[in-house]
C-alpha cells in the first residue's frame, strides 16, 4: 500500500514573498510622501472664537471673544448670501504688530438682517491664512 504525504511546503515561502512585497510598497509609499513634501501643506487650525447676535432692530451684532490666536488676527471679513466680502474690521497698519481687534469688541452690520440670509464671517490673520470663524444661517 502506497501512502501519499502531502506537501505543503510551498505554502509558507508564498505568503512570505506576498507579505514583503506588501510591506515594501507601504514603505516606498510612506518615503515618497516625505520625499515629495505630501504631509507639509497641511496647515494648523487657528483658535479664535465669534459669537453673532441680533439686535432689537435685527442688527447683527458680531463680538469677539477670545481665542489663542486673537493677537495674530489681522481683520474680520463678513460676506451675506455670498454676496460681496464686507470688511468689519481690521487692524490700523496692515501686518504690523499693533492691532485694534480686542477681545470684547463688537461690530453691528449696516443693514437688518432679514430671515433666510447666510452670514459668513471670516478671519484674516498675518500670516496670509484665513479661516471661517462663523457660518450661520438667520
Amino acid at each position: 500500500m502506497m501512502k501519499f504525504r502531502e506537501n505543503e511546503d510551498a505554502v509558507s515561502p508564498v505568503i512570505g514573498v506576498i507579505l514583503m512585497v506588501a510591506i515594501t510598497v507601504i514603505l516606498a509609499a510612506v518615503i515618497a510622501a516625505f520625499v515629495f513634501g505630501m504631509g507639509s501643506n497641511v496647515q494648523t487650525t487657528k483658535t479664535v472664537g465669534v459669537t453673532a447676535n441680533l439686535d432689537k432692530d435685527r442688527y447683527l451684532v458680531v463680538t469677539l471673544q477670545g481665542g489663542g490666536d486673537v493677537a495674530d488676527l489681522l481683520s474680520l471679513n463678513m460676506t451675506v448670501n455670498g454676496g460681496e466680502e464686507v470688511m468689519i474690521n481690521t487692524t490700523t497698519t496692515k501686518f504690523m504688530d499693533r492691532n485694534n481687534l480686542t477681545v470684547g469688541a463688537s461690530f453691528n452690520t449696516s443693514k437688518p438682517i432679514e430671515s433666510g440670509q447666510h452670514i459668513v464671517v471670516v478671519a484674516h490673520f498675518k500670516d496670509y491664512s484665513q479661516q471661517v470663524v462663523l457660518d450661520k444661517f438667520y
